[in-house]
């Protein structure tokens, strides 16, 4: 048996992604990006009972949704990198010990441009929590999981103390083959798990709606947060397993193969736009929503032209590159598939 040189593993040549993966990794861009937009650009909140002003609004649809869905992700995506790395090296934990802790420096630099981003803590919990935990028994990092969210929910408002949590879930689901199941979704249990995400959604948000006050700094607001994360990634896994999936993947999908790419660059459009006067003041919530749909755009259409000529994005293909200590192949081959099967 040919045993792999482990001074320098080879890098990753040809895996299926799975594109409703992709499509839910961009669709939590999506969601993160009003929310970021507001701290970036330092805009007001507007304290008090629920006024339906925009603030509010996107309190109830978009913070705490969309980042809890982001960090499962990040948990499985690890999984299936450290499976595929397990394939090509005698040590998959040293290829995702270099990925991790590139990630922690891109993250300390991406700080001082947006204080309270998520790469280094990613980098940290990932390096405190998800490393070890890989070389546990798919039931105990479900558990683990389990218990650690419900721990923050209990005891603090979660925020980023829910990251150890939804690493662990996503890890676990990853070892389940949740991301089989996404690829080819039963739709009566995908449905079912959307329904029963409505149901205890309603009584949360209207909790969350009369203390509105409190939103972001209370158990009520980070628990709804959680039920609408499964029930927006419920809702588009069964989209895309509908007649316009194809449509909407083509959107998504591109947007979240290109995540750290995509991620990174919104926080550089984002300090241009603050210079624009419109964009200040309690006024900026005029244009913050055309000016994150802006971006969006452009980002979907630079990640399609460039997922045309390259594997990676370029942020990704420095990561992997450094993940695996050797420059990995960044051009498509002619009629061949990304060799990637995350973005994160």
């Amino acid at each position: 048996m040919h045993r792999p040189d482990l001074s320098a593993p080879a890098p990753p040549t040809s895996t299926d992604r799975v594109e409703a993966l992709d499509a839910l990794r961009g669709l939590a861009l999506c969601g993160i990006l009003p929310v970021n937009m507001i701290a970036i650009a330092g805009l007001p909140s507007l304290p008090g009972s629920w006024q339906g002003a925009l603030p509010q609004w996107l309190e109830v649809t978009a913070h705490q949704r969309f980042f809890p869905l982001f960090s499962f992700l990040f948990g499985l995506s690890t999984a299936l990198i450290l499976d595929g790395a397990a394939g090509r090296t005698a040590r998959p934990w040293l290829v995702l010990l270099r990925r991790l802790l590139a990630l922690g420096v891109l993250g300390a630099a991406h700080q001082l441009l947006q204080p309270g981003e998520a790469l280094l803590p990613y980098a940290i919990v990932g390096l405190v929590v998800l490393l070890p935990a890989s070389w546990l028994p798919r039931p105990v990092i479900a558990l683990g999981g389990a218990v650690a969210i419900g721990v923050a929910l209990t005891f603090t408002s979660g925020g980023l103390l829910l990251i150890p949590g939804l690493f662990l879930l996503g890890l676990a689901a990853a070892r389940y083959g949740l991301h089989r199941q996404i690829a080819a979704p039963n739709r009566a249990a995908w449905t079912a798990v959307l329904a029963g995400a409505v149901v205890a959604a309603v009584p949360l948000l209207s909790i969350q709606v009369d203390t509105i006050e409190n939103s972001g700094f209370d158990q009520v607001s980070s628990t709804a947060g959680l039920v609408m994360a499964v029930g927006y990634a419920s809702a588009l896994v069964l989209l895309t397993a509908s007649p316009v999936g194809p449509w909407v993947s083509s959107v998504l999908a591109p947007l979240g193969r290109l995540a750290l790419t995509n991620y990174l660059s919104a926080t550089l459009l984002v300090l241009l736009l603050t210079m624009v006067p419109a964009f200040s003041g309690p006024g900026g919530y005029r244009v913050l929503l055309p000016f994150a749909a802006a971006i969006l755009v452009v980002q979907v259409v630079a990640s399609r032209w460039w997922l045309r000529r390259f594997r990676y994005g370029p942020v990704e293909w420095v990561l992997r590159s450094i993940s695996w200590w050797t420059p990995v192949r960044m051009t498509q081959a002619d009629g061949g598939h990304p060799d990637a099967r995350s973005s994160l």
